[in-house]
């Protein structure tokens, strides 16, 4: 079995409604995005995935929260911005791009997000 990582990151500001405490007024992180693929075949070069095409998929992922405020972005108008809900977001749209780009021969792993260099939260399925 083979797993890839790539690294990324973006700013963004949200407010954790229903939230006790500072967290519910406005407020911004600087995350940092990991994406880990796994899977048993290589391709013919040798290769899980070209690690540009995971970073483009990241990319366009990320760019949409980027400089954001989060509350106001689907599907955060109804779900909590938090740092578990982002994760699975991030996961299901990279597994969309990386799906329709590779037909579907890639599995993502698990997608973690850290809203702070001492916290974070990670999806998979």
């Amino acid at each position: 079995m083979f797993e890839l990582c790539v690294d990324s990151s973006f700013s963004a500001g949200h407010a954790l409604r229903g939230y006790q405490g500072k967290c519910e007024s406005p407020h911004g992180h600087n995350y940092k995005v990991r994406v880990t693929l796994a899977g048993d075949t290589l391709n013919d070069i040798g290769l899980l995935v070209d690690f540009k095409d995971l970073k483009s998929a990241m990319n366009q992922a990320t760019d949409q929260l980027d400089h954001q405020f989060l509350n106001e972005i689907e599907p955060f108008q109804k779900e909590n911005p938090s740092a578990e809900n982002i994760a699975r977001h991030l996961y299901r749209s990279i597994k969309t791009r990386l799906t329709t780009e590779a037909g579907g021969s890639i599995r993502i792993k698990k997608v973690k997000v850290w809203e702070t260099a001492s916290c974070a939260a990670t999806y998979f399925e």
